[in-house]
């Protein structure tokens, strides 16, 4: 396998350690070589020691080297069994496993070596040549086929045992040179009492006493119970099972409105646990001929025109039969009831599909209208349904107008839409009572922008009708051409001439029209400290005329704003104030500006004096406001211009007030304030009374308060 290589010159011998020495051996000279063939069944790879030796003492090394063994396919697959057993009941369904074989082989599992498939080699017996049972090939697993099924079930009574001879092999079956394996398996068939007696065939309206049996199934337990259900879940369920299996019909059934039902069987002990499989039974409810034929309409109307040749289509009578479709049930013949058997026929029917035909050419001066009865038949009913065929006039004329020019109309650009302009009319030879007669209006030429209309009601005349705004800057003059046309094609060899075309010259004059803005309102926000002479915005108008104009601003009551008047550009010309007006409205094409709040205010207290009684000294509520708007007003702060300990401030909720408190007893002698306005000081104790009379009088209060008396007045000094 290898040789290896020293360049000690005193090595004359290599050493062999670990696994293999059986198998794997090393020669004086270096050489790796097998004494026997490896096998990957017994160990997939080695891993041994090398040492390179002079005079058995190890100069080089040691080396170690993994030896893998690769797999060949020399192991033939195995059934861990040489003969399987197995049981089946008769009409079990196709395709359904009933039991299994296992094979396994010693090669390498990742190879193909190992990949073993399954096949069957032979039945029996096998007296019909057909092959009753398949094999999953991967699996393993033996069912029975649809050729069991279509032949006949299996029946224990023929043949009670089959016996099967299994193949296995590997390499996956696909090559000549796979080994393989064989087994067999003993097959014993029994009787199954639990088969679908479906499609259960009933017809509607089926006549008897009911409850009626119409199949019945059994358990291959004796002692299961039954019980029937609907797969659709529907609130009719004329359908019920006895105790002994047997499915009973409870009243008829009617196709027209249900044509099959799935029944669903369960078979379970008394501890409510199924013992067989579900089974889903079809019961299909087979058509009788119980509905007559229906006209699809009371009468049916249809038209042919005078003069059209012999086997001309005139219409198709429907009808419908309720009863099955595609049965003789439902298939429908046509006849023509003559009222006259000594008339010749006019009108044929197709017996089959209903369709009717001229039989010659009809002149609508000798009869107008045909009245037929066509009777539609099934095997079984029959009705009468009524047809009305009209012979119209063919269109051979056409539409003439009283005046081929309705001259020159002159129109003023602010015409109002919905003015007529001039009224037409053109008659028609054609029956009056046709299609042939009756006239349309078509503006076919110089109806630039679709700015005119012409209303009608058929009976030729028309009004002339300004459905848009004119507009002289851009269509000063309309020259239109209208035809007259009838509904109905004309008769081959008719075309329409001259005589069914007008023509009206509408002129438009000028009308001087306001300037127009390109936009009607504009809106503006600003902040209110926004710079004196700052641009807003400019506006932009213009003249349907082309004709200069000039600006101007109305509404601004305050005098806040201007306009240049040639070019639209509107500047701030004052200084704004938010809280005396928010908002504010121009005229005309409105301008609205709103203005933006900022800090330009300062808080101020709502009241200048307070009064405290000094037999009750009640804490005052000073209260502030600002007049700019959140987040530039509230909350407020509150604090003592100059710090006394006297007095304390107390915050109240609302964040705009606060409380005033004395602080100090009544029994500390104090000093009075300085009056400026009397010019008197007084030490005095704080047990003598407040007093008060005509002229200066003089009041004591704890602390460096004082009331100064002069006439009415009193004030506090804080």
């Amino acid at each position: 396998m290898h040789q290896f290589q020293v360049t000690h010159a005193g090595v004359n011998n290599f050493r062999l350690s670990g696994e293999g020495n059986e198998d794997i051996k090393i020669s004086k000279d270096g050489w790796l070589f097998l004494d026997r063939p490896l096998d990957w069944s017994r160990d997939d790879h080695y891993i041994i020691k090398v040492e390179a030796l002079a005079d058995e003492e190890v100069v080089d090394g040691p080396v170690y080297v993994t030896i893998n063994v690769v797999d060949i396919n020399n192991n033939a697959p195995h059934f861990n069994q040489s003969e399987y057993t197995a049981v089946v009941r008769e009409k079990t369904a196709a395709g359904v496993p009933f039991t299994r074989v296992f094979a396994s082989d010693q090669d390498d599992p990742e190879t193909p070596n190992a990949h073993l498939s399954y096949s069957l080699v032979s039945q029996t017996p096998n007296t019909h040549q057909v092959h009753l049972f398949q094999i999953n090939p991967n699996t393993g697993e033996i069912s029975t086929t649809e050729e069991e099924i279509r032949r006949r079930n299996v029946d224990p009574l023929q043949d009670p045992d089959y016996t099967l001879f299994v193949r296995v092999q590997d390499l996956g079956g696909a090559s000549e040179n796979a080994l393989s394996g064989n087994t067999g398996v003993h097959i014993v068939v029994q009787q199954n009492l639990w088969f679908n007696p479906g499609p259960i065939t009933v017809k509607e309206q089926l006549e008897g006493d009911y409850p009626m049996i119409i199949a019945v199934v059994q358990s291959n337990h004796p002692e299961a119970i039954y019980s029937l259900v609907q797969k659709e879940r529907e609130l009719k369920f004329p359908f019920q099972i006895t105790q002994n299996g047997g499915i009973q019909l409870t009243e008829p059934l009617d196709r027209e409105d249900k044509n099959m039902y799935i029944l669903v069987v369960f078979a379970k002990d008394d501890s409510d646990k199924e013992v067989e499989p579900p089974m889903e039974i079809q019961v299909l409810v087979e058509d009788v001929n119980d509905n007559a034929p229906v006209c699809e309409n009371e009468e049916s109307v249809f038209e042919l025109q005078e003069n059209e040749p012999v086997g001309s289509f005139v219409g198709q009578l429907l009808a419908h039969d309720d009863d099955q479709t595609e049965t003789l049930n439902s298939l429908l013949t046509y006849t023509i009831l003559p009222e006259d058997p000594t008339a010749p026929d006019v009108f044929s029917i197709d017996a089959a599909s209903g369709r009717i035909q001229a039989l010659r050419l009809l002149q609508r001066r000798e009869q107008q209208v045909y009245r037929l009865n066509v009777r539609v038949s099934d095997p079984a009913f029959s009705v009468n349904c009524k047809v009305v065929i009209k012979v119209i006039d063919v269109n051979n004329e056409t539409p003439l107008f009283e005046k081929n020019d309705y001259g020159e109309h002159t129109l003023a650009e602010d015409t109002p839409v919905g003015h007529t302009v001039v009224s037409i009319r053109a008659t028609d030879a054609d029956d009056p009572d046709s299609g042939s007669s009756h006239i349309e209006f078509h503006i076919s030429a110089g109806n630039d922008g679709e700015v005119f209309a012409v209303e009608t009601d058929g009976k030729g005349v028309g009004q002339l009708v300004l459905v848009k705004p004119l507009d002289f800057e851009s269509s000063p003059t309309y020259k239109l051409q209208i035809d007259a046309r009838n509904p109905e094609p004309l008769m081959e060899g008719i075309e329409y001439g001259g005589e069914s075309t007008a023509f009206v010259t509408v002129s438009v004059t000028d009308v001087d029209e306001a300037p127009e803005f390109s936009l009607d309102v504009l809106d503006v926000t600003l902040p209110e400290n926004t710079t004196k002479g700052s641009v807003l915005l400019t506006v932009e108008a213009k003249d349907p005329e082309g004709k200069e104009i000039g600006f101007k601003l109305d509404g601004d009551t305050r005098g806040w704003l201007e306009i240049d008047a040639a070019t639209g550009q509107i500047k701030t010309k004052d200084k704004l104030d938010r809280e005396s007006v928010e908002t504010f409205d121009s005229t005309e094409r409105v301008l609205s500006v709103r203005l933006l709040d900022v800090n330009d205010n300062s808080p101020r207290l709502m009241e200048k004096q307070a009064f405290i009684c000094v037999a009750k000294p009640v804490p005052v509520i000073i209260t502030a406001q600002d007049g700019d708007s959140a987040p530039f007003s509230q909350p407020f702060t509150f604090a003592l211009a100059k710090k006394s300990p006297n007095w304390e401030l107390s915050k109240i909720e609302d964040n705009t007030s606060l409380v005033f408190v004395l602080l100090f007893p009544l029994c500390t002698p104090v000093k009075v304030c300085n009056c400026t306005e009397l010019g008197y000081c007084y030490m005095a104790p704080v047990e003598r009374s407040l007093s008060y009379g005509m002229g200066p009088t003089i009041g004591i209060l704890a602390g460096t308060l004082g009331f100064c008396g002069k006439s009415d007045k009193h004030y506090v000094c804080v």
